[in-house]
């Protein structure tokens, strides 16, 4: 692999193309962005250079696509006359089944692959790249078939992912987007009903000062930016409808049962499953 083309140099594009610098990649790194987004990634060394679309994938053996999901999909749809005959398409978007099938209808002169790296911050942009960004998280794949997983590009690029610290998992398109509808969207949707909720009934600073840290934690995914998340929710908006309602139900049972041992249950059952997740995530 000797060239890789970014397209989408922002916060994870950035930092991609950081970790691969500081894991070792010697070949050229091609960004394909905003004019802001390319200022900055060359500041930061995220990429050597910045091309137009076509002329960055004509160039590159992985093409990696780290837009807003729907500008993932619209891409897909344009990349296959310009790709090099086996070049390896992948992307970094959070929902899984429109991009894929995307892909798999789009692109024939070379492979698609689709990606999830659970990994990011807040802040966005090429200006808070980070090479260690992957370092000891999941990067799910979700290949049609495995045989995907076999072939030469995807070897190189699995190796690669390795090299920058991910640790790599297999799901289905529509699997993935089962379960990131409760670990990652479910949890953002609560934070921001929260926030929304909470408007109003703390009226003064003072209401604002008897916050503890608990609040203050379970409101830090309130502050993401729907600049991300519209695209999310209507990618995902089935999966996403069916986590709402299991907590829904489960919100209920709780309000009518405030006292009783059907809530001192629920505490022994939620303290089960935070300890195995804990555990599953080694902390």
């Amino acid at each position: 692999m000797d060239t890789v083309t970014i397209v989408g140099v922002g916060l994870i594009g950035g930092s991609f193309g950081l970790a691969l610098r500081k894991a070792g990649f010697r070949g050229r790194l091609i960004g394909v962005s905003s004019p802001g987004a390319i200022r900055d990634a060359l500041e930061r060394g995220a990429i050597d250079q910045a091309l137009p679309l076509a002329e960055g994938v004509a160039q590159a053996d992985l093409v990696y696509l780290a837009q807003p999901i729907r500008r993932i999909i619209q891409t897909l749809a344009t990349l296959d006359p310009w790709l090099r005959p086996g070049s390896l398409v992948t992307d970094a978007g959070s929902t899984k089944a429109m991009i894929v099938e995307q892909g798999r209808q789009s692109i024939h002169r070379g492979q698609f692959l689709g990606g999830h790296p659970m990994a990011g911050k807040e802040k966005r942009g090429a200006a808070e790249a980070d090479a260690g960004l992957f370092v000891g998280r999941t990067y799910v794949l979700t290949p049609s078939t495995p045989e995907e997983l076999e072939t030469a590009t995807a070897l190189e690029f699995l190796d690669w992912l390795q090299a920058i610290g991910a640790v790599t998992i297999t799901l289905q398109p529509r699997e993935h987007d089962r379960v990131v509808a409760r670990t990652s969207h479910l949890p953002q949707l609560l934070s921001t009903a929260l926030a929304v909720t909470l408007v109003g009934q703390l009226e003064s600073a003072d209401h604002l000062l008897v916050a503890g840290p608990g609040l203050v934690d379970t409101l830090r995914l309130a502050g993401s930016s729907y600049e991300i998340w519209g695209d999310i929710l209507a990618t995902n908006t089935t999966e996403i409808d069916a986590a709402l309602a299991a907590f829904i139900a489960e919100i209920e049972e709780l309000r009518a049962s405030l006292g009783s041992e059907r809530t001192e249950d629920a505490f022994r059952v939620a303290n089960a499953f935070a300890a195995r997740l804990k555990q599953a995530r080694g902390r």
